[in-house]
């Protein structure tokens, strides 16, 4: 099909540069693409029929690195300190 309705794992690296620049980057095709990527998220991991704990896994190590992330300062400053 054409380049533009690929999805990005089937783009060659060669195409990477004209696939990017037929996505649109305006807040509508933004939120279509997140919700494109929940979907399809929701379909190969969270609604099947045996499923495992891959799906609520990664959901759960997601929540954990953005949360590290969020404090990242207030664990860097309070490890400096020395004990007492």
């Amino acid at each position: 099909g054409p380049l533009s309705e690929r999805p990005l794992m089937e783009v060659r690296l060669g195409e990477l540069h004209t696939w990017i620049s037929t996505c649109t980057f305006s807040p509508q095709g933004l939120l279509g693409a997140v919700q494109k990527a929940w979907s399809s998220y929701c379909a190969k991991y969270i609604h099947v029929r045996r499923g495992g704990p891959a799906g609520i896994s990664m959901l759960l190590a997601g929540y954990c690195l953005l949360s590290y992330g969020w404090n990242y300062q207030h664990f860097s400053k309070t490890s400096l300190e020395p004990p007492i």
